[in-house]
Parts: C-alpha cells; structure tokens; sequence
C-alpha cells in the first residue's frame, strides 16, 4: 500500500484529464467519482470533529475553526458529537466501498470504525455515564489545560494572547459545569473510587496552594516575544491576573469544597469499575476502546498472566548474566536502591536521553526507509509533578517548526532506574512514538483523519512503541546485562498491566493486592508502582492496550517473514505498519495481509 494512493483529492480531477483518451476510462472516472464523494464525507467529518477540539487544533498549530473552547461535558457538545457521527454513517453508506482503491479502503474503514464505535458509547447509555463520572486524574482538563498554556508554542500575537484568554474563561466554566454533572451523577447513583477523589483533590489543592505569578495559568504573561509591546504587556498581564485571580482560582476552589465536603465521603471504597453502578459495561466499551478488539477482560488476564511467566524465565537469565547471586526478589531491591542506578540532577538525565538518540540513529537505516524532520527533545514536565505521574510524549506541530517532546516527571527521578532508560527512549522517542507520530504529521499526502487521529487506536500506537523497544537489540542498545534486564523490566511492567488492569475493574482486585502484584514482579519503587496503579484506576482499559497490540504487531511481523522467506525486508514491512498512521488492529492486520497477497 503506498500513500500517494490514499485520498489523493485535488489530484483525482488530474488524473481524470489524463484517463479520459485510455482504454477503460469510464471505469476509472467511476472511481475517481467515488474517491472524490469519499473525501469530501471524511473532509466534512474532520472539520466537524476539529470544530468540537478547538484545544487539539491548537496544538497542532492551527486556528479553531467555531468557538476557541467547547465544553466536553456539556449538552450541546454530546448533541453535536451524536449528529456528527450519524451523518458520517449516512454519508457512507452511500459511497461504495468497493469501489475504491486499496488506501482509500482503508480510510474508509478507520472512518467508519470511528464513528460506528461512538455511536455505540451513545447508545448504550456508557457516554453518558462518563459524563456523569467524569475525574480523570492522568489527563483530566483540570491538569490538562494547565499543561497547554504552559506550553511556549502558539503564543507569538497579541491575538493568539487574546484568544487563550477566552480559552481560560471558557475552562473556567467548564470547571464549574463538571461539579454540576458530578451532582447529576451522584443523584443517578454514579460514584468514582475514593483513591481518584484523593488523588485530583492532592492535584487540585497544589494548584491553589501555588501563587498567582507561578501559576501555569499565568505563565503566558511571563515569557512575552518581542514583538508585543509594552502597552499591550501592561493590558494583558492585568487581564490575566485578574482571570486567574477571580475566575481560575474560584473555580479549583470550587472543586476543592465539592470534592472535599460532598463527593469524597460517597465515593466508592472499591478501586475498580465493578464497583461503581453500571461499571461492567463502562469495562467492557473502555477495553474495546483501548485495545480496539472484542477480547473479554478474562481472556485478557489469562494472556497477561502467561506474559508475566515468560518474561520472568528471561528476567532470571538476566539476572545470572549480571552476576547478581540472590534471587529475583532482591535482584529487583537491588535495581530499587542501589543509588548509582538514579540521577539526581534533571540536565544529566536529559543528556543520557540525548546520547542513547544520538546511538539510535546510526542503525536506524538498517531497519527504517525514513526520517521525520521533528526533533525530539526531553523537558521537565510543566506542572504539579509531585501530583502526577511519569510524563508524557507530545507530538509537535505538522510543519516540525517545534520538537516532539517527553514531558518527564523531575520528581520522580529517584523511581526511574538508569538501566530503563534506552527501553524509554525507544518507546517514546525514535523510533517509537516520536518517530511514529512525527512521520505521519508530516506526511501531507494522508488525510487528517490518519494523520491525527490517534485515540480510537491506542493499541496501535501504544502496541508500536513497545514493538519499538524490542528493536533495542538491533539497534545498537541493551549492550550489557543491566541495560537488558532494564528492557525485560519494562516488558514485564506491560505484561503486569493486563493482569492488574483486568483484575482492579473486573476480578475485584483492590488497591493493595494490585501493588503488591507489581512490586512482586517489577523493580519498580513502591511510590512509582502506587501512581502506576492509580492511572490504571483512573483511566480502564488503556494500560491493556500496550501488549495487546504489540504482541499483534509481532504476530503480523512472524507472519510476514514465514509468507516472504529470504525476500523479507524488514524496512518495507516497517513501512507498511506506519505509513497509514495508526490503525485499529484489525484494519491493520487486513492491511498486511492485503499487502501479502500481493507481494
């Protein structure tokens, strides 16, 4: 599959021009008709999806094309998302899907996938019990937004100064709004886990507790370019000032009481979905979500615990191999406490980073055909680090103006042992979700719906960067038995992930035995596996994607190189998993074997 052939547009009435004198030509015009009805049904459907993200659009550099801030909780938002969806369906059904090329095909059945699967939410009543249960401590907007006007990228006018004002009286209204919903759930008998309320109610007193000159709301206002000048420095720090002062902290203030005073003392002792009203089949839908299959959250565990025994066989040759002389148990208190496996300064540790890259891409032409223009850079993560967890990657922009960046916690670098580094590395940078995401956005020949649409197929692009680790080898890393064990260590975390995600929401799990499962099979620090265990509790689903979808990525890979034998190219196969930006595994997987059967 080559990516000129997907969704061509423009370039469809040239090739009309040239067809017409050919023989067949009223064939290939059919289908020419058909790419161009296709393109315009999923133009309409991203500009309709972009409109509700103004924040997204953001990011990537570009202008909201509706209102600067959309509440995700609110009515008109869940009402515009439903006729969205329904439209897309309809416009669909009515393009003939056979009739399209190889590509297109495939964004048709992303496009479809997408829309078919929110509907379903809908329907079932599961979108709207998440709007009623709503706290997201990992990447809730109250933490989020935050982070986004931290960011130095967008704010280069007086306009765009202008604009992220209204955005932060339009999040400020969101705040208020989401205790409203909260009310609306606890009245319906929807509750949230107590360790949640804790754990944004530690996230939201930090914030208040910072002063307004330090507050990331502020933070635009102290790093103006030059070319704003003094009359307009002295208007805006004064707007901000006061939008912080008297909406912004009201409103966290707000959260705080509520939390505190009415939500916290109802909230449910049990970690997991299953003991919230209705929480199986939020389960269910957050699993399907994640790992894009309908694989049962028991039939997940059972593939997590048989991970978990075959990493463990490895771990232990590690171990012999790095000459450790007790067991496994306190080869993996050693890595915890030995202090020389932690950095205690944030610019070392962002140099450690800098040279596992620099190693990287001497071998990469031996697996990869390409290279994206964004760079990759490691920063401390923005803001409230104490009360959050290991990072996060951020893509940068399509036009690669600013890098791709690992947002790392500096506040847990005594819980980041050194050996783990080069498997983080791979994973979030090159040639992981760095590399991955960058050469996408890059690509100007697929339609936004590939390029950018990274939730519905979090498997994949979660399954990539673990792919990514296991090329470590390959690629000139894992060198010595520490480095290696620190590779299995992060594997065996992904493998635990399907055990303990599966059994917090749906094997009645609490908190503790959780913790205690990853620490037995981990070298994690204790604190680390706590905040590992509070995501999973916090976002369902989600860590199961990792392993799911890299143990499918091997599979086609395994499948690849017995159909192909001696003419296996390991930098085609490669390609094919990423040109077409990231996939529900099952498109994926029809993908490669279309590209299989025509090899």
């Amino acid at each position: 599959m080559r990516r000129r052939e997907l969704l061509l547009g423009a370039a469809g009435a040239a090739t009309a021009a040239v067809v017409m004198s050919t023989p067949g030509s009223a064939a290939i015009l059919g289908q020419d008709d058909v790419r161009a009805r296709f393109a315009q049904v999923v133009r309409d459907g991203q500009r309709a999806d972009d409109a509700l993200n103004p924040l997204g659009l953001a990011r990537r550099g570009e202008r909201p094309i509706g209102d600067l801030f959309v509440d995700p909780l609110s009515d008109a938002y869940a009402a515009k998302l439903e006729q969205n969806k329904r439209g897309e369906l309809r416009a669909l059904a009515a393009i003939d899907r056979a009739a399209l090329p190889p590509g297109d095909q495939i964004a048709y059945d992303v496009f479809r996938y997408q829309a078919e699967k929110a509907l379903e939410d809908i329907d079932s009543g599961v979108f709207a019990i998440r709007r009623m249960a709503p706290l997201n401590a990992s990447f809730g907007l109250h933490v989020e937004f935050p982070d986004y006007m931290s960011s130095a990228s967008g704010f280069d006018t007086v306009q765009d100064y202008e604009d992220r004002l209204v955005q932060l009286d339009g999040f400020t209204g969101f705040m208020t709004a989401t205790v409203a919903r909260l009310r609306q759930g606890m009245a319906a008998g929807y509750y949230q886990p107590r360790i949640v309320v804790r754990n944004v109610l530690g996230q939201v007193e930090a914030f208040l507790s910072l002063p307004v000159d330090q507050s990331p709301l502020y933070s635009p206002v102290t790093r103006f370019p030059d070319a704003i000048g003094a009359a307009d420095r002295t208007r805006l720090e004064a707007a901000y000032r006061q939008a912080v002062e008297q909406r912004a902290y009201p409103a966290y203030a707000l959260w705080r009481d509520f939390l505190r005073d009415e939500y916290l003392p109802h909230a449910t002792e049990g970690a997991g979905l299953w003991a919230m009203k209705d929480g199986a089949r939020v389960y269910a839908s957050d699993l399907v979500r994640h790992t894009t299959t309908t694989m049962a959250a028991e039939e997940i565990h059972r593939v997590g615990l048989k991970e978990v025994a075959s990493i463990r066989e490895e771990m232990e040759g590690a171990r012999r191999a790095a000459g450790f002389q007790g067991d496994l148990s306190a080869f993996f208190e050693h890595v915890r406490t030995e202090p020389s496996f932690y950095y205690t300064k944030p610019a070392d540790l962002i140099a450690h980073f800098e040279r596992i890259e620099a190693k990287v891409w001497q071998k990469m032409p031996e697996l990869f055909s390409r290279r994206p223009k964004a760079a990759f850079e490691v920063r401390p993560l923005p803001a409230l680090g104490d009360q959050r967890g290991t990072g996060y990657y951020r893509p940068g922009p399509p036009d690669a103006s600013q890098p791709g960046v690992l947002y790392f916690n500096m506040a847990m670098l005594n819980t980041r042992p050194i050996p783990t580094l080069e498997t983080l590395a791979l994973h979030e940078g090159v040639p992981g979700h760095h590399y991955q995401i960058s050469l996408v956005q890059e690509d100007a020949s697929l339609p936004d719906l590939l390029r950018f649409r990274l939730a519905p197929a979090t498997a994949y692009s979660e399954g990539w960067g673990l792919y990514a680790e296991s090329l470590g080898k390959d690629l000139g890393l894992f060198t010595d038995p520490y480095q290696w064990f620190g590779h299995l260590d992060m594997e065996m975390l992904r493998a635990v992930r399907l055990v303990v995600d599966t059994g917090l929401h749906a094997l009645r799990w609490d908190r503790q035995q959780a913790i205690d499962y990853m620490l037995a099979n981990t070298s994690m620090a204790e604190r680390d596996v706590a905040v590992e265990i509070d995501r999973y509790i916090t976002n369902a689903g989600q860590a199961c994607a990792y392993k799911i979808g890299e143990l499918k990525i091997q599979e086609l890979r395994q499948r690849s190189e017995q159909a192909q034998g001696t003419a296996f190219d390991i930098r085609r196969f490669h390609d094919q998993i990423l040109d077409t930006g990231a996939l529900p595994l099952d498109v994926l997987e029809a993908k490669i074997d279309r590209w299989l059967s025509e090899a």
